[in-house]
C-alpha cells in the first residue's frame, strides 16, 4: 500500500473497526480509491452549495408515460414544465430491483429496476439536473444473490449477515418498528436466526466482516461514477451491532461514516454524503462529527415542529428550537425538508414539546385522515413513531367532514414551505408537496401499507389534469410553490451558509427572522403567521429598520411602508429592506 496521509488515516479508521486486520483492509480500500479516483477539475473553487440548490425527492417510477420509461417520463415532465430551471438536484429514491418496502429492500445494488428504466435514462436525466442516489446500506433483500449464497453456506457470504441465538438478551436494542428483531431462516447448516431491524425481508448486513464494507464502498464509488452529486446513507444509525448495547449510534458506526467520507473525498472530491437518522435532534446532528462525517444531515425536527406550530396556532416551541440550533461545522450544512416518502417522524420531537401538545398533534392528524405507525420500546409497549399523511392534508385548517377552505389551506401549506426554504441549509421538496397531492387511501387499502398514503404514482395525463384547474387546491399549491422556488434562487440571502437572526414580532403566533447574504450585501426578513390575522410593527422589528420593504413573493413586488403590517392567517412573507 502506498504511503501518505490518506493511507495512515485509513489505517487509523480501520483499526477501530477491524483491529489487527486494518493494514490488510486498508490496502484494498486504497486500491479501490485508485481504481475510481476522479481528479478535481476546479481546484476546490466550486462551492459545495449555493442559494440556487433545491432538491426534488421522487421515486424513479413516479410518473408513467405511454411511450417511454418512467425515468424518461420524469425527465420530460421536468424539462417541459421548466422545473429543471427551478430545481438543481433530483433525489431518485431507490431505483434498484427490490422485493418490498417500495425500493428499500434491494436485490441488486448495481442494477436499475427495468420497471423504472435504465442507467441510460438516469444519465439523460443527469444532463439537466444534478443527481442524488440512495445507498440502502444497513440491509439487503432476502431475495438478493448475497443472501441466497449465505443460505447455501458459500464463502464469504456465510459471514455477511448477523446471526444471533434467540435466547440472547436483546432488550437494550433500540427498535424502529413494532416487529420482531430476529427472523428464523433455513440454511444449508440448519436453522439460523438473523438480524432484521426493519422487516423479515430486509436482512441486516454484518459490517464487522470487512468484505461487506469493501463491497459497499465499491457500490458507493460506483454511484459517484454514475453521476451522484449526493449519496444518502439510509438507516445509517443501525449499521453496527454489538450485543449488550442499544445498537444505535455506536462508535463503530460513526467511524464507518468517517471512513466513507474519507474515501469519497479522496476519489470524488465534489460528492456529498447525507446521513438519514430519524431520531431526536441531538442524536441526529452527531453525524456531523467534528466536520469529518456527513456533509449534510436531515433536519428531522423541522416537519413535526412546523406541524405543531400550525396545530396550536403559535410558534413558541419552533422558535425555542431555532434559538438553540447550533450552526453545523465548517463544510457541513443541514438538509431541510417538510415531507418525504416516509411519514412525519415524531421521535425528533422528543424533549422539544410538552406531552399535551404532542397528543394534540396526534389527534389533529387523525382528524385529517392520517394513520399512525408505531415502534416498540424495550419494555414492550408500542408508541407513535411516524405520522402517515400527506403534508398537504396535515396542514388542512379543517378536519375531515368539515367545510373546506382551499385558500386558507393553500396559504398554510405554502407558508410551511416558505419557512423551510428560508432556513440555513439545502432545501428538499417532496414530489407530492410540489404538486399538492392529498391522502391516497386507495393505495393504503390495496397494499395494506400505511406509508402508501403519501406515495401515489401518476401517469402523465393524470398528473397534468391534477395541477391544471386554476381554482383547485393542487393548482394553487403547485403554482405557489413554483413562485417560491423562482424567488428563492435569485436571492443570495438564502445561501445555505448565510446567517439567521431571530427577530421579536411581538406575537407568539408569528415567527420572524432575518437572513443576511455572506457578503452582507442583502438582507431578507421572513415572517410566518401560524395563527389568526395579526399586525406586526415593521418599525420595531429589526435593529436597523428601513423606511420601506419590498415584498418578494407578490407578483408585482410592491413596496410596503414601515409601520404596522397586517399578516393574514397562515401566511408567509419575504421582505427585502429597501
Amino acid at each position: 500500500m502506498p504511503n501518505g496521509p490518506i493511507d495512515s488515516q485509513l489505517v487509523s479508521r480501520l483499526r477501530v473497526l477491524y483491529g489487527a486486520r486494518a493494514e490488510e483492509v486498508a490496502g484494498r480500500v486504497a486500491g479501490l480509491i485508485d481504481e475510481y479516483r476522479k481528479p478535481a477539475d476546479d481546484n476546490g473553487t466550486t462551492p459545495s452549495w449555493t442559494e440556487q440548490d433545491v432538491v426534488l425527492i421522487t421515486y424513479a417510477d413516479q410518473i408513467r408515460g405511454n411511450d417511454c420509461t418512467p425515468l424518461e417520463a420524469l425527465r420530460r415532465w421536468l424539462v417541459e414544465s421548466q422545473l429543471d430551471e427551478l430545481l438543481s438536484v433530483v433525489h431518485l429514491l431507490p431505483f434498484c430491483p427490490y422485493s418490498s418496502d417500495d425500493g428499500f429492500s434491494v436485490v441488486d445494488y448495481l442494477a436499475v429496476d427495468p420497471v423504472a428504466g435504465t442507467w441510460d435514462d438516469i444519465e439523460r436525466l443527469g444532463e439537466h439536473v444534478d443527481l442524488m442516489f440512495d445507498l440502502v446500506l444497513n440491509h439487503i433483500s432476502q431475495h438478493s444473490d448475497w443472501f441466497q449464497k449465505y443460505l447455501a453456506g458459500e464463502e464469504p457470504y456465510d459471514r455477511f449477515f448477523v446471526e444471533v441465538d434467540p435466547a440472547t438478551d436483546l432488550s437494550l436494542v433500540v427498535r424502529p418498528r413494532s416487529l420482531p428483531l430476529l427472523t428464523e431462516v433455513q440454511t444449508a447448516g440448519g436453522p439460523r436466526h438473523v438480524w432484521t431491524t426493519f422487516s423479515d425481508d430486509q436482512i441486516d448486513l454484518n459490517y464487522s466482516e470487512p468484505e461487506v464494507m469493501l463491497r459497499m464502498l465499491r457500490v458507493l464509488m460506483e454511484y459517484a461514477k454514475r453521476g451522484a452529486r449526493i449519496v444518502r446513507l439510509d438507516a445509517i444509525a443501525f449499521l453496527w451491532k454489538r450485543i449488550g448495547t442499544a445498537c444505535v449510534h455506536l462508535p463503530e458506526t460513526h467511524e464507518a461514516v468517517k471512513l466513507m467520507r474519507d474515501v469519497v473525498t479522496e476519489a470524488f472530491p465534489r460528492m456529498l454524503m447525507l446521513t438519514e437518522t430519524n431520531v431526536p435532534h441531538k442524536e441526529n446532528v452527531s453525524y456531523f462529527g467534528a466536520g469529518d462525517e456527513a456533509h449534510m444531515v436531515y433536519q428531522f425536527s423541522l416537519p413535526p415542529l412546523l406541524l405543531d406550530a400550525f396545530t396550536n396556532g403559535d410558534a413558541v416551541y419552533l422558535r425555542r428550537w431555532l434559538e438553540t440550533l447550533d450552526p453545523p461545522p465548517p463544510g457541513c450544512t443541514y438538509f431541510n425538508f417538510t415531507a418525504s416518502h416516509d411519514g412525519i417522524g415524531v421521535r425528533p420531537l422528543e424533549g422539544l414539546v410538552p406531552d399535551e401538545r404532542f397528543d394534540r398533534m396526534i389527534a389533529a392528524v387523525r382528524d385529517r385522515g392520517g394513520l399512525i405507525n408505531t415502534r416498540r420500546r424495550p419494555d414492550g409497549t408500542d408508541v407513535p413513531y411516524e405520522l402517515n399523511i400527506t403534508y398537504v392534508d396535515a396542514l388542512s385548517p379543517t378536519a375531515q367532514g368539515e367545510a373546506a377552505d382551499d385558500d386558507l389551506h393553500a396559504r398554510r401549506f405554502l407558508a410551511a414551505q416558505a419557512m423551510m426554504l428560508s432556513l440555513p441549509g439545502m432545501p428538499a421538496v417532496y414530489f407530492h408537496s410540489l404538486v399538492g397531492s392529498q391522502n391516497d387511501y386507495a393505495g393504503v387499502e390495496q397494499s395494506g401499507i400505511n406509508r402508501r398514503i403519501n406515495r401515489h404514482k401518476y401517469d402523465v395525463a393524470e398528473l397534468r389534469s391534477h395541477i391544471q384547474p386554476a381554482d383547485s387546491l393542487s393548482a394553487k399549491i403547485h403554482n405557489g410553490f413554483r413562485r417560491l422556488l423562482e424567488v428563492r434562487k435569485s436571492h443570495a440571502a438564502f445561501h445555505p451558509e448565510s446567517a439567521l437572526h431571530l427577530l421579536d414580532p411581538g406575537h407568539p403566533s408569528v415567527l420572524a427572522f432575518e437572513r443576511a447574504s455572506l457578503d452582507g450585501g442583502e438582507r431578507v426578513v421572513v415572517l410566518v403567521n401560524f395563527g389568526e390575522a395579526v399586525s406586526v410593527d415593521l418599525d420595531s422589528l429589526t435593529a436597523a429598520p428601513r423606511p420601506r420593504y419590498r415584498s418578494l413573493l407578490s407578483d408585482a413586488g410592491e413596496l410596503i411602508e414601515a409601520g404596522p403590517f397586517i399578516l393574514a392567517p397562515g401566511v408567509a412573507v419575504w421582505l427585502r429592506p429597501e
